[in-house]
């Protein structure tokens, strides 16, 4: 499978629905921690219109709890087993090698790594024998004021890419994304939705981005995690006229309304 045989000929992007298995999420506080409520989540977010469930069993907000590999993929296993074969694409948001190992034994076809391949030496080699699909999202361990965002997007996903060749992973599975949230500034988190443009016409990659109640809206608004729906779309409609092909959300339904709306005014929808 390759990122072409799932993303819209028409332009329009896909949706990549979430599934937080986790206590301290910043945007649900874990209602979903229980296996069950996590599967009927994941069922209502495919019925609603994702292409894509992601479950996540370790939070990567500000603060967040590590967990190790034996309880991440504990969390994950019943979740992945109930969501499998019920007509859903599944990606494992994972940074550790083993968890992506049983997730993609286990009925994941996506590792969605929030530190590119670059945390986890063996994750590479874990995608490639799996013949998976991968998001590579740029990261950092510090934030910088001073950082030029654009010159740090191309050493990153430069790194990233020249782990995936070495470990055999073809272009055709990768996916990048520019990382809203993560070792950036508020300012660098705009510019980031602002110029995801670049990556596509630097890489000819597709690009996923996930921003979905963010902490940078909240910033721009004044409105808590539950209250950023508004904000999350006029955000995402944005990323998707600069070139974003997956947009990775918690409230499925709203943005595939949204994207009929804005694809019927660009005469794309009959």
């Amino acid at each position: 499978m390759e990122w072409n045989d799932i993303l819209s000929a028409g332009g329009t992007p896909i949706l990549m629905g979430i599934v937080n298995v986790t206590q301290d999420s910043f945007s649900d506080g874990g209602r979903f921690f229980d296996p069950q409520a996590a599967i009927l989540h994941g069922q209502e977010l495919l019925r609603a219109g994702a292409r894509i469930i992601d479950v996540g069993a370790e939070s990567t907000r500000p603060g967040y709890q590590a967990v190790d590999a034996v309880q991440e993929w504990q969390r994950l296993a019943p979740v992945l087993e109930g969501l499998a074969n019920k007509d859903a694409l599944l990606s494992v948001d994972t940074m550790k090698a083993d968890v992506a190992h049983h997730a993609l034994q286990n009925g994941a076809a996506i590792v969605n790594d929030v530190w590119g391949l670059q945390r986890d030496p063996e994750m590479a080699k874990v995608v490639a024998e799996h013949n998976a699909l991968l998001v590579a999202m740029h990261n950092r361990a510090d934030v910088d004021e001073a950082l030029n965002l654009k010159a740090d997007w191309k050493r990153f996903f430069d790194k990233t890419l020249d782990i995936a060749q070495n470990a055999g992973i073809p272009l055709s599975r990768i996916a990048l994304d520019p990382g809203v949230g993560f070792g950036k500034t508020q300012t660098q988190n705009i510019q980031a939705v602002r110029e995801l443009g670049i990556l596509k016409e630097e890489y000819g990659l597709p690009v996923l981005l996930g921003l979905s109640r963010k902490s940078v809206l909240g910033w721009i608004t004044g409105q808590p995690a539950t209250a950023r729906l508004a904000a999350t779309i006029a955000a995402n409609i944005r990323g998707m006229n600069n070139g974003a092909a997956i947009l990775r959300v918690h409230d499925v339904q709203e943005h595939i309304d949204a994207l009929k709306v804005w694809a019927a005014m660009d005469g794309k929808y009959d």
